[in-house]
Protein backbone atom coordinates (compact mmCIF):
# COMPACT_ATOMS: atom_id res chain seq x y z
CA UNK A 1 0.00 0.00 0.00
CA UNK A 2 1.02 3.65 -0.86
CA UNK A 3 1.54 5.38 2.26
CA UNK A 4 3.06 8.86 1.54
CA UNK A 5 4.37 10.24 -1.86
CA UNK A 6 7.40 12.60 -2.42
CA UNK A 7 7.76 13.88 -5.84
CA UNK A 8 7.33 16.65 -9.12
CA UNK A 9 3.85 18.45 -8.77
CA UNK A 10 2.80 17.77 -12.30
CA UNK A 11 -0.75 19.42 -12.22
CA UNK A 12 -3.28 20.50 -9.03
CA UNK A 13 -6.84 21.38 -9.02
CA UNK A 14 -9.14 22.01 -6.03
CA UNK A 15 -9.49 18.51 -5.26
CA UNK A 16 -6.75 17.11 -7.58
CA UNK A 17 -2.90 16.50 -7.55
CA UNK A 18 -1.17 14.99 -9.93
CA UNK A 19 2.33 13.93 -8.43
CA UNK A 20 6.03 12.57 -10.65
CA UNK A 21 7.30 10.17 -8.53
CA UNK A 22 10.33 8.72 -10.71
CA UNK A 23 8.67 8.95 -13.97
CA UNK A 24 5.23 7.80 -12.70
CA UNK A 25 2.52 9.81 -12.40
CA UNK A 26 0.01 9.30 -9.45
CA UNK A 27 -3.18 10.95 -9.27
CA UNK A 28 -4.28 11.52 -6.12
CA UNK A 29 -7.47 12.91 -4.97
CA UNK A 30 -7.01 16.13 -2.28
CA UNK A 31 -9.10 17.89 -0.20
CA UNK A 32 -10.30 21.44 -1.40
CA UNK A 33 -8.56 22.46 1.78
CA UNK A 34 -5.24 21.30 0.93
CA UNK A 35 -4.77 23.01 -2.25
CA UNK A 36 -3.66 26.44 -0.72
CA UNK A 37 -1.38 24.66 0.24
CA UNK A 38 0.46 23.06 -2.57
CA UNK A 39 3.31 24.42 -3.57
CA UNK A 40 3.37 26.07 -7.20
CA UNK A 41 3.48 23.15 -10.76
CA UNK A 42 7.03 21.73 -10.82
CA UNK A 43 7.86 21.82 -7.25
CA UNK A 44 8.59 19.13 -4.52
CA UNK A 45 5.56 18.31 -2.87
CA UNK A 46 4.74 15.85 -0.31
CA UNK A 47 1.87 14.19 0.53
CA UNK A 48 0.82 11.17 3.21
CA UNK A 49 -1.65 9.12 1.25
CA UNK A 50 -4.38 6.55 2.07
CA UNK A 51 -4.79 4.03 -0.41
CA UNK A 52 -8.53 3.29 -1.09
CA UNK A 53 -8.56 -0.18 -2.92
CA UNK A 54 -12.24 -1.58 -4.41
CA UNK A 55 -12.64 -4.68 -6.79
CA UNK A 56 -13.03 -2.10 -9.64
CA UNK A 57 -10.95 0.62 -8.37
CA UNK A 58 -7.46 1.56 -6.78
CA UNK A 59 -8.10 4.93 -5.32
CA UNK A 60 -5.51 7.90 -3.70
CA UNK A 61 -6.47 10.35 -0.90
CA UNK A 62 -3.54 12.60 -0.25
CA UNK A 63 -3.28 14.79 2.79
CA UNK A 64 -0.84 17.82 3.67
CA UNK A 65 -0.93 16.85 7.46
CA UNK A 66 -0.92 13.04 8.82
CA UNK A 67 -3.55 14.47 11.79
CA UNK A 68 -5.83 14.75 8.42
CA UNK A 69 -5.18 11.17 6.78
CA UNK A 70 -5.54 9.99 10.60
CA UNK A 71 -8.99 11.61 10.84
CA UNK A 72 -9.93 10.83 7.28
CA UNK A 73 -9.29 7.11 8.49
CA UNK A 74 -11.23 7.20 11.66
CA UNK A 75 -14.42 8.98 9.46
CA UNK A 76 -14.49 6.21 6.61
CA UNK A 77 -15.03 4.02 9.67
CA UNK A 78 -18.53 4.92 9.88
CA UNK A 79 -21.31 3.29 8.12
CA UNK A 80 -22.61 5.77 5.95
CA UNK A 81 -19.15 7.35 5.29
CA UNK A 82 -17.40 6.36 2.24
CA UNK A 83 -14.36 8.33 0.83
CA UNK A 84 -15.28 11.04 -1.22
CA UNK A 85 -18.05 12.09 1.87
CA UNK A 86 -14.48 11.72 4.17
CA UNK A 87 -12.72 14.29 1.93
CA UNK A 88 -15.62 16.38 1.41
CA UNK A 89 -15.76 16.88 5.49
CA UNK A 90 -11.87 17.45 5.73
CA UNK A 91 -12.91 20.25 2.74
CA UNK A 92 -15.08 22.40 4.79
CA UNK A 93 -13.36 21.95 8.10
CA UNK A 94 -9.94 22.00 9.26
CA UNK A 95 -9.31 18.59 11.25
CA UNK A 96 -9.16 20.23 14.93
CA UNK A 97 -12.31 21.64 14.00
CA UNK A 98 -14.20 18.63 12.22
CA UNK A 99 -12.54 16.93 15.15
CA UNK A 100 -14.33 19.13 17.91
CA UNK A 101 -17.49 19.31 15.93
CA UNK A 102 -17.73 15.49 16.43
CA UNK A 103 -17.00 15.38 20.20
CA UNK A 104 -18.95 18.31 21.10
CA UNK A 105 -21.85 16.60 19.48
CA UNK A 106 -22.24 19.70 16.94
CA UNK A 107 -24.82 17.84 14.49
CA UNK A 108 -26.11 20.87 13.14
CA UNK A 109 -22.20 21.69 12.17
CA UNK A 110 -21.91 18.47 10.90
CA UNK A 111 -25.13 18.25 8.26
CA UNK A 112 -23.22 21.11 7.02
CA UNK A 113 -21.57 18.24 4.78
CA UNK A 114 -22.11 17.40 1.57
CA UNK A 115 -23.82 13.73 1.67
CA UNK A 116 -24.12 14.31 5.12
CA UNK A 117 -27.73 13.67 6.72
CA UNK A 118 -28.63 13.81 10.55
CA UNK A 119 -28.70 10.21 10.91
CA UNK A 120 -24.77 10.01 9.54
CA UNK A 121 -24.11 13.29 11.56
CA UNK A 122 -25.12 11.71 14.81
CA UNK A 123 -23.68 7.93 13.69
CA UNK A 124 -20.13 9.68 13.15
CA UNK A 125 -21.08 11.53 16.90
CA UNK A 126 -21.71 8.58 19.02
CA UNK A 127 -18.88 6.11 16.91
CA UNK A 128 -16.05 8.25 16.95
CA UNK A 129 -16.50 11.15 19.84
CA UNK A 130 -14.02 9.23 22.17
CA UNK A 131 -11.62 7.80 19.35
CA UNK A 132 -10.53 11.09 18.47
CA UNK A 133 -7.23 12.52 20.48
CA UNK A 134 -6.99 15.89 19.66
CA UNK A 135 -3.65 16.23 21.15
CA UNK A 136 -2.87 14.60 17.68
CA UNK A 137 -4.84 17.04 15.51
CA UNK A 138 -2.73 20.70 15.57
CA UNK A 139 -4.06 23.45 14.15
CA UNK A 140 -4.36 23.71 10.68
CA UNK A 141 -0.77 26.23 10.46
CA UNK A 142 -0.83 26.83 6.36
CA UNK A 143 -4.72 27.84 6.42
CA UNK A 144 -4.62 31.01 4.99
CA UNK A 145 -5.74 33.81 8.27
CA UNK A 146 -8.91 35.40 8.00
CA UNK A 147 -7.13 38.99 8.37
CA UNK A 148 -5.06 38.59 5.51
CA UNK A 149 -8.62 39.39 3.30
CA UNK A 150 -10.04 42.68 3.49
CA UNK A 151 -13.72 44.04 4.14
CA UNK A 152 -14.56 43.68 -0.08
CA UNK A 153 -12.82 40.10 -0.22
CA UNK A 154 -14.46 39.02 2.95
CA UNK A 155 -17.71 39.54 1.00
CA UNK A 156 -16.69 37.44 -2.05
CA UNK A 157 -15.57 34.60 0.02
CA UNK A 158 -19.33 34.80 1.79
CA UNK A 159 -20.73 35.12 -1.41
CA UNK A 160 -18.77 32.15 -2.87
CA UNK A 161 -19.73 29.74 -0.03
CA UNK A 162 -23.64 31.25 -0.72
CA UNK A 163 -23.00 29.29 -4.29
CA UNK A 164 -22.47 26.17 -2.03
CA UNK A 165 -18.08 26.28 -2.14
CA UNK A 166 -16.62 25.42 1.15
CA UNK A 167 -15.07 28.12 3.02
CA UNK A 168 -11.14 26.87 2.37
CA UNK A 169 -11.74 26.70 -1.12
CA UNK A 170 -13.40 30.10 -1.73
CA UNK A 171 -10.45 31.90 -0.01
CA UNK A 172 -8.15 30.09 -2.26
CA UNK A 173 -10.51 30.89 -5.20
CA UNK A 174 -9.80 34.62 -3.93
CA UNK A 175 -6.28 34.51 -3.26
CA UNK A 176 -5.68 33.46 -6.72
CA UNK A 177 -8.31 35.99 -8.26
CA UNK A 178 -6.83 39.05 -6.42
CA UNK A 179 -3.44 38.46 -7.83
CA UNK A 180 -4.58 38.08 -11.31
CA UNK A 181 -6.99 40.59 -11.20
CA UNK A 182 -6.26 44.54 -11.79
CA UNK A 183 -9.49 45.63 -9.96
CA UNK A 184 -10.39 44.63 -6.50
CA UNK A 185 -13.99 45.74 -6.82
CA UNK A 186 -16.74 42.90 -5.84
CA UNK A 187 -18.05 42.32 -9.12
CA UNK A 188 -14.75 42.21 -10.74
CA UNK A 189 -13.06 40.10 -7.80
CA UNK A 190 -16.35 37.74 -7.73
CA UNK A 191 -17.04 36.70 -11.25
CA UNK A 192 -13.27 35.72 -11.45
CA UNK A 193 -12.99 33.88 -8.63
CA UNK A 194 -16.53 31.89 -9.18
CA UNK A 195 -14.72 30.47 -12.22
CA UNK A 196 -11.66 29.49 -10.23
CA UNK A 197 -13.44 28.05 -7.76
CA UNK A 198 -15.28 25.79 -9.65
Amino acid sequence: MIAYLRGTLLEKHPNQAIVDVHGVGYDVTIPVSAFSSLPEKGAEVHLHIHTHVREDALSLFGFVSSADKALFEKLITVSGIGPSVAIKALGGLAAPELAAAIRNGAVELLVRIPGVGKKTAERMVLELKDKLDLTGLPPRSEATPKSAFDANEEDVISALMNFGAARPAAEAAVTKARSASETNEFDALFRRALKLVR
